[in-house]
């Protein structure tokens, strides 16, 4: 099943409840919320008291994206005001493995990101612990970047890893993904898409819903 996580750091922040609830509207099952460090990456965005405020705002799953220099501190953070799914970086964490069983003692899923520079294979020692890879498409940091190319033998590389697994593992892409350019990540085995500006610029609602539709095609053509 293909899912969909907009991420609320191209909302407008003024409005940031009914902006989230346009993308429910559209049919997104997913909130994507990066937490920036400002260090990991140069950008400082919201943490647990603006998850929390939002969090009675829908029942949409809570995808929290630590962009974040020793995940582990922020674990129980994130667990307790609402995150459903804390996906951290391989390259932030000095013992993954720790982190992912404090993922999972808190009673929520654990997701795994790579930057782009990273190698896929580095992830293999972990692939069976985690729910969820997120492969970055641009360097994390900023929204509005374009998509890099070489992304898509990395989602592929990734989705065959994971094929000889007896679980399933979704991967998630985040970074330049658009409506003219998400087919090429959905062919080459990505299931959950991440996207900002090309939700949030404009109408929000018809956005959200031209994604849907397309995810309905490409199911539609490829079941």
């Amino acid at each position: 099943m293909i899912l969909f996580a907009p991420s609320i750091l191209s909302a407008d922040f003024s409005h940031l409840g009914d902006d989230i609830l346009r993308t429910r509207e559209g049919g997104a099952q997913i909130v994507h919320i990066d937490v920036m460090d400002g260090s990991f990456v140069p950008q400082l965005t919201f943490g647990d008291p603006v998850i929390r405020s939002i969090r009675p705002v829908t029942d949409q799953l809570f995808d929290v994206h630590l962009m974040v220099w020793h995940p582990e501190r922020y674990v129980k953070r994130m667990a307790d005001c609402g995150a459903d799914l804390i996906t951290f970086h391989l390259e932030a964490a000095e013992d993954p493995r720790a982190v992912i069983d404090a993922i999972h003692a808190a009673g929520k899923k654990a997701g795994l990101a790579i930057k782009p520079a990273t190698p896929v294979e580095a992830v293999r020692p972990l692939a069976e612990a985690i729910d969820m890879l997120l492969v970055m498409t641009v360097e994390p940091g900023f929204g509005g970047q374009s998509y890099i190319p070489a992304s898509t033998g990395r989602i592929a590389a990734a989705r065959r890893m994971f094929a000889g697994l007896d679980r399933e593992t979704d991967i998630e892409v985040d970074g330049g993904i658009k409506t003219d350019n998400v087919r090429v990540v959905l062919d080459a085995g990505a299931n959950v898409i991440v996207a900002g500006s090309a939700v949030y610029r404009g109408d929000i609602r018809n956005n959200t819903r031209k994604f849907m539709e397309d995810f309905a095609l490409w199911e539609a053509e490829n079941e």
